[in-house]
């Protein structure tokens, strides 16, 4: 059965969305601009994103119809990377330079480019894991500078119970990660400490390149019994080699997040990017026109919002794994 996965901009989705987030609406800042006196005001917006991966796109794309939902006048300087991580500076310096009103910082690398450029402008991120180990707020109830934003922290326990149910005969579990982004090491962390718990044995490999991606995977699957990613940028876009290695050894891979699945991964129990997007869009509306101080937002998550299974139908046929049948209604197949 097919599995249709909504990511996109939808009247169902924005009106369910709205509804589940209504508890969540940050108080105006007093003394801070208020609707009627920036009525007439058009924000300009710096959009920094690290790379052109479909669940950064999807959190981009929930960002700008949070800010057309809520009626912010605005207009954007979107620039991307393009996976090029020395190119993120240069596009800080850029948005810092034309003085933009907020900046909306998708993936880690990227937030982390922003606030070594500025102090002053507000930054609202997006797809970000933990703003604390990236070194750009306090704390997560406390930022106390001046960015904040949504994480897309993914329900690591979940993830790993759920592979039992197509691989129930588990006793050794392959975790690979990039060694050089802060969230992959800190979900790595965790995978390990949860899996040690449950009594597998855990060996990891981790990479620094996406040229590494094949022979570490290769290396995993040769001693796992199957295989859990983190949502880092290196294997996100990696995942058709992911998928190939996993084809050709049959050993499963389980990622961190929907589109990694549907590149290259078995299954999945993701937060949706699409509305991690619209809830940094929210947060970015109450700092433009409320003044809300981003200082003194909490970091919100994603794992708080709406979370969806996937299954790749495709990986399934050619693993010779049967989907269980409480997962049917979550398989997707490619078009």
């Amino acid at each position: 059965m097919k599995f249709v996965l909504m990511l996109m901009v939808s009247a169902l989705l924005m009106a369910g969305f709205v509804a589940c987030s209504d508890g969540n609406e940050s108080a105006p800042a007093a003394g801070g601009d208020t609707a009627a006196d920036t009525a007439e005001r058009t924000f300009q917006i710096g959009v920094i994103q690290l790379s052109e991966h479909p669940a950064l796109v999807a959190a981009q794309d929930g960002f700008m119809a949070a800010i057309e939902y809520y009626g912010v006048p605005a207009v954007f300087d979107v620039q991307n990377a393009l996976g090029d991580r020395d190119v993120l500076p240069t596009i800080a310096d850029r948005h810092v330079n034309n003085n933009v009103d907020l900046i909306l910082a998708i993936a880690t690398p990227s937030v982390q480019a922003m606030f070594a450029a500025t102090n002053e402008i507000p930054i609202v991120g997006s797809a970000i894991t933990s703003y604390e180990r990236a070194g750009v707020v306090a704390s997560n109830e406390a930022p106390g500078y001046n960015v904040t934003g949504a994480s897309d922290m993914n329900p690591i326990q979940h993830q790993i119970n759920m592979i039992f149910d197509f691989v129930p005969d588990m006793e050794i579990l392959g975790i690979a990660y990039a060694s050089g982004e802060p969230n992959a090491v800190y979900q790595a962390e965790l995978a390990i400490a949860y899996a040690e718990s449950l009594g597998l044995e855990v060996i990891t490999g981790s990479v620094t390149t996406v040229g590494e991606v094949q022979q570490n995977i290769l290396s995993l699957a040769t001693r796992a019994d199957a295989i859990w990613l983190p949502t880092d940028n290196t294997h996100a876009d990696s995942m058709p080699i992911v998928g190939q290695v996993a084809i050709e050894t049959g050993i499963p891979v389980f990622p961190g997040e929907d589109m990694m699945v549907m590149g290259g991964g078995l299954a999945t129990l993701s937060i949706n990017y699409f509305e991690l997007g619209f809830e940094s869009g929210r947060m970015a509306r109450d700092i433009l026109i409320y003044g809300a101080d981003p200082a003194e937002m909490p970091i919100r998550f994603g794992m708080d919002l709406n979370l969806n299974y996937i299954i790749n139908g495709f990986m399934a046929e050619e693993l010779g794994i049967e989907v269980p049948a409480h997962f049917a209604d979550y398989v997707w197949f490619p078009e």
